[in-house]
């Protein structure tokens, strides 16, 4: 008979599934503040996750990769992003592609793919289970949709931000003990990343007087 999970591979899904749902709440916000909030708090797990496996498996980089998660995704950036919306005195979001329940049901096949085929690869590592590796992958694939679909810059954003935390757990289970330089290589991608998106919305903001990409995408031949 199969083994039981063991309580850490239990805490490690049950984060995973929590950073999910939290991308899926985020396709139902209409607020660009709640948006932002639940980007904070997917952040917010991420940097648990980490501490987590630093303490279990005794990687004791990961404590400062915890450290500076947490002041650049729960704070700064969410901070950041906030001050921009206040200057703009914005509350929604742009108009989407699609509607919110069809959005939810594109976001629950294209993690069911993601969740699929990575767990058909039986990727198998010393941090985090396997499952987690899945689930990761379908917090990737669902973010691409408010890119793809949202029609302002900030959902595009937050989508963006939030397919960083699926590439770092997923970094978190094939390579927890990668080099910190090389973690801190991907939270300095994450800073330029900010400071574009920042610099595009008050440009943005400042030529139209909205957020809005529509006028955007009718530059497109």
């Amino acid at each position: 008979m199969p083994s039981a999970p063991s309580t850490y591979a239990g805490v490690a899904d049950v984060a995973t599934v929590l950073i999910l749902l939290s991308e899926f709440a985020m396709l139902r916000a209409p607020l660009l503040r709640s948006q932002i909030r639940l980007y904070a708090f997917q952040s917010l797990v991420v940097t648990a996750l980490a501490i987590v496996i630093a303490s279990t498996r005794h990687i004791e980089e990961l404590y400062v990769l915890a450290l500076l998660s947490f002041g650049l995704k729960v704070v700064l950036v969410p901070s950041l992003v906030m001050r921009l919306l206040r200057k703009a005195d914005l509350e929604l979001g742009g108009s989407s592609a699609l509607g919110v329940p069809s959005m939810i049901l594109l976001a629950i096949g294209v993690s069911a793919i993601g969740f699929f085929s990575i767990g058909s690869l039986q990727v198998h590592s010393i941090a985090l289970p396997t499952t987690a590796l899945a689930i990761s992958a379908a917090v990737v694939l669902v973010a691409f949709l408010p890119i793809i679909f949202r029609a302002d810059v900030v959902s595009q954003a937050i989508g963006f931000f939030s397919l960083e935390n699926g590439v770092s757990v997923a970094s978190l289970v094939v390579a927890a003990k990668l080099p910190l330089v090389v973690e801190v290589a991907f939270l300095f991608d994450l800073l330029l990343a900010v400071v574009v998106f920042g610099l595009i919305m008050r440009l943005h903001h400042g030529r139209t007087g909205s957020l809005s990409t529509e006028e955007l995408d009718r530059l497109k031949g």
